[in-house]
């Protein structure tokens, strides 16, 4: 009786890897790269907006100091 061969696994890739392969089939290397820069700045905005909404809410619960 003979083993069986080892099993390989291949892992499956992900949405994000998928998009970028045939981001790069459609897309020119300069293409590519003002996308990724614009979508690089549209999550900062979101990490800001975030950011000034939670201040917001910290200085409104905050107590007032009046002179």
């Amino acid at each position: 009786m003979q083993a069986a061969p080892p099993v390989r696994a291949t892992a499956i890739p992900s949405f994000s890897t998928a998009l970028r392969a045939v981001e790069s089939l459609l897309m020119s290397s300069g293409q590519r790269t003002a996308r990724r820069n614009a979508w690089t700045s549209v999550l900062e905005d979101r990490r800001r907006a975030k950011d000034r909404v939670e201040t917001q809410r910290v200085l409104e619960q905050s107590p007032s100091v009046r002179p």
